[in-house]
């Protein structure tokens, strides 16, 4: 169901937190789920993003000058009875009001899909160690190709969002950590195999599933503008039609390289975590008929948006020039972590330990798991 309206709701809803890269075939999924009588959702809320931003002292620009606001919040945080602990409470009870007031009578779960929650995982888990947690993930290659088909008509301007690229590191090093406690499927898998997948995914999150959910997805409406509304008018069935998509957008040369460069990045390692080969993904990429003809607006506007990328994180030194930023996605744990609501979890300032021992997701990792590996 989608959100409902009225201000007196039900406040007892469980969160579902859907994550994954944008492109992903994540409003399909969040459709699908929200077919289903017992989950309410909106498009995509963004609620929780600056609040756990309030106490880093990087990453983002205001008025009031971030890092003598999060120094001041932090000295008022620190002189709360339970400390820190008392602010993720706060800040849970917070959502969990609203996805409640947002929420249809009688619905047990609020989803919330954003995908720049990548961003905040450390802070996600500490305020809800007990939320359903499903990763999407999709052929990189096909994100790469959507954000330049969707959002940039055809022109090559990806650097714009490396930041949203890149989180998928942040996403299979949290998932990694979570194990069981998470669920992971792959898009693909959705609509080739709708009749085992989705069933197994409503049976995770302990609901009935009705197939008629598979076909109903189409009547689904979401407050709010962000998402996908060209996925929601071009797909009202589930369809293979995107899945070979990718390759009418990547048969530059300039295009090959970076999709190369970026591969190598996540790694291996975490490309098989997600289900995909990146020898068979670069094999995939080098057959694709080349299309000279590209370079030269490639090389343009590949090369501007790098530069501006640039331009923009030379900004935000300038505005701060005395912070040293932390490595992306560690997380700023305190050697002796609070209890929250019956979870182990770090604080999210940064102390003594090193990066390599931080967790992302601030959750322990089980006794058997295998240590994420630095970004590639």
């Amino acid at each position: 169901m989608t959100t409902g309206e009225g201000s007196a709701r039900d406040t007892s809803v469980q969160p579902i937190f859907l994550l994954s890269m944008p492109r992903s075939g994540s409003t399909l999924a969040q459709r699908v789920l929200a077919a289903h009588p017992e989950i309410s959702t909106a498009a995509e809320p963004w609620l929780l993003l600056p609040h756990a931003y309030a106490l880093r002292r990087y990453g983002i620009a205001a008025e009031y000058t971030q890092p003598v606001a999060a120094r001041a919040i932090r000295e008022f945080v620190e002189g709360l009875p339970g400390g820190e602990q008392d602010y993720w409470q706060a800040l849970r009870g917070f959502a969990l009001e609203l996805y409640g007031k947002a929420s249809d009578p009688g619905a047990r779960f609020f989803l919330d899909k954003t995908p720049r929650y990548h961003f905040i995982m450390p802070e996600l888990m500490r305020m809800f160690p007990d939320a359903k947690v499903i990763f999407l993930w999709r052929n990189p290659l096909a994100v790469v190709a959507s954000i330049c088909e969707t959002w940039t008509r055809g022109r090559w301007t990806v650097e714009r969002w490396r930041g949203d690229l890149d989180g998928i590191v942040d996403l299979v090093d949290a998932y990694r950590e979570l194990g069981d406690e998470s669920k992971a499927v792959n898009f693909e898998s959705l609509v080739t195999d709708p009749a085992t997948e989705w069933p197994a995914l409503f049976d995770w999150l302990g609901l009935d599933f009705d197939p008629e959910v598979l076909t109903s997805f189409a009547g689904v409406r979401m407050q709010g503008s962000m998402g996908d509304p060209t996925g929601v008018e071009a797909y009202r069935q589930l369809s293979t039609e995107p899945l070979d998509k990718w390759k009418r957008q990547l048969g530059s040369p300039w295009r090959k390289r970076w999709c190369r460069a970026w591969l190598d990045r996540i790694g291996a390692e975490r490309l098989a975590v997600m289900g995909y080969d990146l020898d068979e993904l670069v094999r995939d990429l080098d057959s694709l008929p080349s299309r000279p003809r590209l370079v030269v607006s490639d090389a343009i506007n590949g090369g501007y948006w790098a530069w501006a990328q640039r331009r923009k994180r030379a900004a935000f030194k300038r505005m701060a020039p005395r912070l040293r930023r932390q490595p992306r996605g560690s997380v700023r744990a305190d050697p002796r972590p609070a209890r929250v609501v019956g979870s182990d979890a770090p604080s999210s300032e940064p102390s003594v330990p090193p990066a390599t021992s931080r967790s992302r997701t601030g959750r322990t990792p089980p006794p058997n798991a295998t240590p994420p590996t630095a970004p590639g």
